[in-house]
C-alpha cells in the first residue's frame, strides 16, 4: 500500500553501499503537523537513490512510498521506503508535449456520424 507526504527537505544523506552490492541514501523531509512540525527520514534503496540527485535542502517535495518492517532478534523496526518523488511545482504524469491542441484534433463533421 502507497503513502504520500508533502514537506520540505531538511537534508539529504550521501550514497551508503555495502558489500552485498546494496545501495541506499536517506532523506529527512519536515513535515507541519500543528505546533510540532515532525521530521520524518525516508530512505530509497537501489535503482531509486538517483530520485535524490537533482533536489536540494528547502525544496518543497511530495513523496510516495511504502512502509517496510522486520523483525530482528525479538525487536521489530520500520522503514519508509520511497520510490517517487514531485517537486513542487511539478504535475506527475501529464507531459505538455504530447498535448494535441483541439484545432488538431480532428473534427466530427455531422456527415460522419454514423446515426
Amino acid at each position: 500500500m502507497a503513502y504520500e507526504l508533502t514537506g520540505k527537505i531538511k537534508l539529504i544523506q550521501e550514497l551508503k553501499t555495502f558489500d552485498s552490492g546494496f545501495s541506499k541514501r536517506e532523506m529527512v523531509v519536515i513535515v507541519e503537523d500543528g505546533k510540532y512540525p515532525q521530521e520524518i527520514n525516508l530512505e530509497f534503496v537501489q535503482d531509486k537513490v538517483s530520485l535524490l540527485d537533482k533536489l536540494q535542502p528547502g525544496q518543497e517535495v511530495t513523496v510516495t512510498f511504502d512502509i517496510r518492517g522486520r523483525e530482528y532478534n525479538g525487536r521489530y523496526f520500520n522503514n519508509l521506503q520511497g520510490w517517487k518523488i514531485t517537486a513542487a511545482g511539478e504535475q506527475p504524469g501529464i507531459a505538455p508535449a504530447t498535448a494535441v491542441p483541439m484545432a488538431t484534433r480532428g473534427a466530427i463533421e455531422d456527415d460522419d456520424i454514423p446515426f
